[in-house]
Formats: C-alpha cells, structure tokens, sequence
C-alpha cells in the first residue's frame, strides 16, 4: 500500500506508468509529473476505469474513501462508471434548466392554452420582478432565496404583489416538478410568510337618492361621446369595467336583444349573456348611429383599433366630483348587486348569473343559465326603469318594491 510519502518522491518518466495502492486503486503518473488517481474493476465480465482526481488536490485518504464507495456500489449493482455519467449529466441539466427557462415554457403553455393577453402580460411582468433567481438552476433555489426577493416587493409596499409573486413562483415550480426539472416548490414552504394586506372593497354608491344624483350628473357631462355612453350604459348591464369598454359590435344582437360577451374577455373564462333593456337598447342604438368606424364601441381617442383606457372611466367620476373612495366604475356592479339583492324581488342566483360570477359546479352553473335566464330577461327591464325613476327624481323607499310580471 503506498504512503504519502511514497507517493511526493514519484518521479516522471517517458511514458505514463501505474503505481498500485490497493483493492483496484492506482496512481497514474504522467510524463508531465501529473498524478492522476484511477480504480479499476470489472461489471460483467468487463474492465472499466474510474477517475478520482488528481493528487495532491485529493489526497491518498480520500482517494481510499472514493474507491470504498464505488465498491460498495458494485456489491449493491450499481456501475460507478455510469453513476458518475448520470450525475455528471443530471448536473449538466440542472445548470441548464434555469428558473427562467422554466417560466417561459409555462407562459408559452397558458398563452397556447388560450390565457388573456392581460394575463400573459402580468406573467411576464412577474417574471422580470423574479429576475434575481431567474439565471438560477430551478431544482437549486431555496426558499431563502425567493423569500428574499418577495420581501424586496413587500418592503416597496407592494403586498398585493408580492403575494400574486409567490403565487406565481408556485406554479412555475409546480410546472417544473410535472415536467421532472425540480422535486420541490419552494413558494409552497413560504405560505404565511408574506403580510396580507386588508381587503379593500371597489367603493360604490349604494343610497338610492345618491344614486339618483350620480345618474343625473352622468346626463350632464360633457367629456367625448364614447366616454359618456359607456357611464350611462354601465349601470344597466352589470358588466365589469374591462368587459365594458373592449366591447365590440359584433357581441350585440339587436334582434335578439342580447349582448354575449366572448369567454376570453370574462373574469371567469366563460361566456357571458347579457338580457338589453329597452333603456340598454336605445343607448346603445344611439350610439351606433354617432360611432366611428371601429369594431369597438368605445373607441380609444387617437385610434379606432384599441378601446378606452382602463382609466377613462375613473377619470371621468373624478371629474364629476366622485373621489376613489367614494364611487369607481366597478361601483356600477355592487350598486346593482345591493340595491337588487335588498329589492327581495329577484331569486339570488337569478342575481349572481347577471353579475357573471363564477360557479365551480358545471352541472348546477350550466342549470342555472338556462333557469334563470327568463327571470333575467325580466330583472334587466326593472332594474333600468328603476335607474329611471331614481335619475328623474322619483320618490323610491327601500323595501317597498312589486314585482313585475
């Protein structure tokens, strides 16, 4: 068996030679005065070679630990040869396969699966926020590191984002382990970590006189047509702002006296049937006949290819007099929402399916298109004649409602 002392007095020759330790362990010496560690044994029949490294970087102890180990793995039936290959290309992967590299494939997979654009957008927005971990290998980050980068959002204030952030992070992870880059969720480990901030509700008005105020202030603004149409029109079909102003001609049918808003532009990813109104009809009739040629309703300012800004609305309450906590154009959707539901002359799910809320039982959701859509139908023509009656003035006291037959 050799000694460390042996193995420092070695001297280099013309060609390689070998110098034995033990149990398939050698030296092989260089004409360069390399000294390079290798075991040899034989699986089936066949010799192979294992390479240790180099002394004196390993040194004579380790190199014995090395060779125990490859031989216990043969008496297990393990080949070191491709152990070592394994490792050496799971390595390789692993370097490879970066936490962006990952995202990308999952954004490219919702985006196919038929994701919104605003949703692609946001994916890719989260995606540049978790840049600090983005050049790592996936199946090596640690909850530490991606704690670290969600506390950089939540120190900016930013709480609602950096939980939307985790919740990200979560599924590109979960996307790599289903696709065998990663065996852990670090985002998983880190529920709870993050503040929650207060729940804060959309702020609407929900007193009938106030209503009545905000409907006549509405007739009087005098911002461009497109913007006024869209507020006089939004109390009346419950949608949601976005739902509103990317409306396109082509979803209303006149005849029919339905607006059926496309799956894609729906909160919930389904499509949407909304009953016109006599008041719904005009309005809309009114403005097709001052519309510019865009598929859009509500045309953008400059261009007739986009629709309003998401803030067109807001801005115009705000012109108006109404301060974000006071009234915004989601407000539309609780006003309706309160005032029908404290009306007690609508069944709630008759209600719930006007505001398009998701229902995650496809047998009871697909029941409830159908049986309420009559009582839709009859709920969207009292609820405009009551706008009327608040927006004239008309005297209205809570609770004392008949319904219509």
């Amino acid at each position: 068996m050799l000694t460390t002392t042996q193995i420092r007095s070695l001297k280099p020759a013309n060609r390689p030679y070998k110098v034995a330790d033990a149990k398939g362990l050698y030296l092989l010496v260089q004409p360069t005065g390399s000294l390079l560690w290798r075991f040899r044994f034989r699986k089936f029949g066949v010799e192979k070679k294992l390479s240790f490294g180099s002394f004196p970087d390993v040194s004579l102890q380790d190199a014995r630990k090395a060779r125990d180990e490859a031989r216990n793995q043969l008496e297990e039936g393990v080949d070191p040869v491709e152990e070592k290959r394994q490792r050496k290309l799971e390595a390789e992967l692993a370097a490879k396969t970066t936490f962006d590299l990952v995202a990308e494939e999952y954004i490219q997979k919702i985006e196919r699966e038929g994701k919104a654009p605003a949703t692609i957008k946001k994916a890719r927005w989260f995606l540049y926020l978790l840049s600090p971990i983005g050049k790592r290998p996936i199946a090596s980050i640690t909850p530490h590191e991606l704690l670290d980068v969600l506390k950089r959002v939540e120190r900016r204030g930013h709480h609602e984002t950096a939980l939307r952030l985790r919740a990200f992070a979560g599924r590109v992870f979960r996307y790599g382990f289903a696709t065998l880059r990663t065996e852990r969720n670090p985002a998983d480990i880190l529920r709870g970590a993050l503040v929650v901030p207060q729940v804060k509700h959309h702020a609407a008005i929900v007193d009938p006189a106030r209503v009545g105020t905000l409907l006549r202030a509405i007739d009087d603004y005098n911002g461009r047509p497109e913007t006024v149409f869209a507020l006089r029109l939004a109390p009346h079909v419950f949608l949601r702002p976005g739902e509103l102003r990317q409306a396109k001609w082509g979803e209303v049918d006149f005849a029919e006296k339905v607006w059926r808003v496309p799956a894609e532009r729906m909160k919930m990813k389904q499509p949407h049937a909304v009953p016109l109104s006599k008041q719904s009809l005009y309005l809309l009739q009114e403005l097709r006949s001052l519309a510019r040629q865009s598929e859009f309703l509500f045309p953008a300012l400059h261009t007739t290819r986009r629709p309003l800004s998401e803030n067109t609305l807001n801005v115009a309450l705000r012109r108006l007099g109404y301060g974000h906590d006071e009234m915004t154009s989601h407000g539309f959707r609780a006003m309706a929402s309160t005032l029908l539901n404290e009306s007690g002359l609508w069944h709630p799910d008759a209600i719930e399916r006007a505001l398009a809320h998701g229902e995650h039982n496809k047998v009871r959701a697909a029941y409830h298109r159908g049986a309420h859509w009559a009582e839709r139908v009859r709920m969207a023509q009292w609820w405009s004649d009551y706008l009327d009656r608040l927006r004239i003035g008309g005297k209205v006291v809570r609770g004392k409602f008949r319904k219509p037959a």
